[in-house]
């Protein structure tokens, strides 16, 4: 199970996993059968490629069987599993990184940004990687027995990010296409900031911020350093997380995702998401003693107070403080961004929510790939049949209706537009799978227009939604009023979004001295 942080307790500088190789681009091919020594002249199968999480500072593609899929797909497909690079460092480290720090901050500069990255690298350096993987498929799939006509991809939560992260690439016009059709499980939308927010703040804790190469010190900066810089920047974010992740970079990622989506120019041509009921819940300690309105003032401090008190007043209604801040989290990071694609793909997508209890982030994974420490806990096989294949036949059909199992008990499943249904998965008390279509929440619409006040960097974002949530003439003037106060020098510079602590070079410089 992947998530965009670490459970409880987790400590970074302690933990170890198998050493992963060197080489951080690769992808493992994953077919039904011989593969033939020549492609013949008809179609090959459909491809589903699978793009994996971890926050985009770790996780490793030697994780996820993609034998897995083809037997959730009566061997119908070709699979393809990719790894990409992660997290903050240079290529030069590598030799010298073992456990999990190698698994984690795979190969180099995955996702750090700044004019000297911009000028000595590539920004984006994960996302091009995985893009640079999508167009192999596309040149070679088919000596595996795939359609490079027919691919889909798929990812969770930071995967599922990457995929948005796709389905905007070059302002929604990828030529020619690298894919055909896109499933993402608990989309992660954090902040996404410009490209010259972090390196100064690497290069601070790291002593390398007065040089004048910052890039090229970081390249020879013994790896405890980088790893305690790493750690400690991390701790400046929320939970943890959130410190490196994809950016605006001019060249890939044109503008903001949410500014792409709201012109509706995608790369894509049907949707699939599914969420997870209880996304945020792992996201807050259970001993919280904040208010709600305590709570996002600390995790959002750019808000004013009157956006504070307006963003407590819609959650206030929702059980404690803990369970208003899970909801908080949840929404604003991953449930939220996945309505704004489905608005985006409206017509053309279908929207899943998985409630098997407790339905925390990442924990729909082990019930379509296989989890090393045994069966998922609801170990159903009508459930696990209908759930599972409902990607298989997005992949194979782009249609989920489109049954290839006789067993399988998923009922018609209407596409998404505004308001209407999702198809459920859940069981009862007794353990009967439950597999039917439910209306979507009206509240979560509700909620997910206050939304942009959490994300205070991105007031495309509520523009976005103005025009989504466009049935009320006098709606759309009032939310679109509030576009300018989001936007400013302080939030074109900062990820403030998400982080709980902002600290300054010379109180990063100061932490380090001591």
């Amino acid at each position: 199970m992947t998530a965009p942080v670490p459970p409880y307790g987790y400590n970074k500088r302690e933990s170890t996993m198998p050493a992963a190789p060197e080489d951080c681009l690769f992808l493992n091919v994953f077919v039904p059968g011989a593969i033939p020594v020549e492609p013949d002249t008809t179609a090959g199968l459909p491809v589903l490629v699978w793009i994996h999480g971890g926050g985009y500072a770790w996780g490793n593609a030697a994780t996820y069987n993609g034998a897995d899929l083809l037997i959730d797909s009566l061997n119908t497909v070709v699979v393809v599993v990719i790894q990409y690079r992660l997290g903050a460092f240079g290529i030069s480290l590598l030799r010298m990184l073992t456990g999990w720090w190698l698994v984690s901050l795979i190969h180099a500069l995955g996702f750090l940004a700044g004019n000297e990255v911009k000028a000595q690298g590539a920004l984006n350096a994960g996302l091009l990687d995985q893009t640079f993987a999508l167009q192999w498929v596309q040149d070679h799939i088919g000596v595996f027995g795939g359609d490079k006509a027919r691919v889909t991809i798929w990812g969770e939560s930071a995967g599922a990010g990457s995929v948005l992260q796709h389905i905007v690439a070059n302002g929604g016009n990828t030529q020619p296409p690298l894919f055909h059709a896109a499933i993402v499980s608990s989309t992660f939308l954090p902040s996404q900031y410009h490209y010259n927010d972090r390196l100064p703040q690497v290069g601070a804790v790291s002593s390398c911020a007065s040089t004048a190469d910052t890039f090229t010190c970081l390249q020879s900066v013994e790896v405890d350093t980088l790893q305690a810089a790493n750690h400690d920047l991390a701790g400046s974010a929320f939970y943890d997380t959130f410190n490196f992740v994809p950016v605006v970079d001019g060249t890939l990622i044109l503008e903001r995702p949410t500014v792409t989506l709201a012109k509706s120019q995608v790369n894509g041509q049907v949707l699939l998401a599914v969420s997870n009921q209880n996304e945020g819940n792992t996201f807050v300690y259970a001993n919280e003693t904040l208010t709600i309105a305590d709570y996002v003032s600390q995790l959002f401090p750019d808000m004013t107070f009157a956006q504070v008190q307006e963003a407590a007043s819609v959650y206030k209604n929702y059980g404690t403080a803990v369970e208003q801040a899970m909801m908080v989290m949840g929404d604003s990071i991953f449930v939220c961004p996945t309505y704004y694609l489905l608005h985006t793909f409206a017509g053309r997508s279908w929207k899943g929510l998985f409630a098997i209890p407790p339905a925390y982030h990442g924990q729909d994974a082990i019930y379509y790939f296989n989890s090393p420490s045994g069966p998922p806990p609801y170990n159903n096989t009508q459930f696990i049949t209908a759930f599972a294949q409902s990607f298989i036949s997005l992949a194979r059909y782009y249609d989920v209706n489109v049954k290839f199992d006789p067993d399988n008990i998923t009922p018609y499943w209407n596409k998404y537009y505004m308001g209407e249904t999702e198809m459920l998965f859940n069981r009862t008390e007794a353990g009967a799978p439950v597999v039917l279509p439910i209306k979507t929440d009206p509240t979560l619409h509700e909620r997910c227009t206050y939304v942009p006040l959490f994300l205070c960097c991105l007031g495309d974002t509520l523009l976005m939604l103005a025009l989504i949530d466009a049935r009320e003439t006098e709606s759309i003037r009032a939310r679109t009023t509030y576009y300018p106060r989001f936007n400013g020098p302080v939030c074109e510079r900062f990820n403030l979004c998400v982080m709980s602590i902002l600290w300054t070079f010379s109180e990063l410089c100061t932490i380090t001295a001591k």
